[in-house]
């Protein structure tokens, strides 16, 4: 699937992933290849891209929403930071 991270600033990422782990208002939950269209808010925390099986990255975001459509992750958040 293809996911896109926005700040108002500038993209933070664009590209093929495995899935993404988001931090939801509720808890976390994680978004795989062909998942069903959904629209979510999220709260500050931990998100982690799943590049492949093997590999991740990870940032702290302030907060923000979720897209999922056609395969497509779009995920809009105030802020966010690189975890090293």
């Amino acid at each position: 699937m293809t996911l896109e991270i926005l700040t108002p600033e500038k993209k933070l990422y664009s590209g093929k992933v495995y899935g993404v782990q988001l931090p939801g208002i509720s808890g976390s939950f994680e978004v795989l290849d062909k998942h069903a269209p959904i629209v979510s808010a999220l709260g500050k925390g931990n998100l982690k891209i799943l590049k492949d099986k093997n590999s991740f990255e990870n940032y702290i975001i302030q907060g923000g929403f979720v897209e999922v459509l056609n395969n497509k992750a779009t995920v809009l958040v105030e802020g966010a930071a690189l975890v090293e």
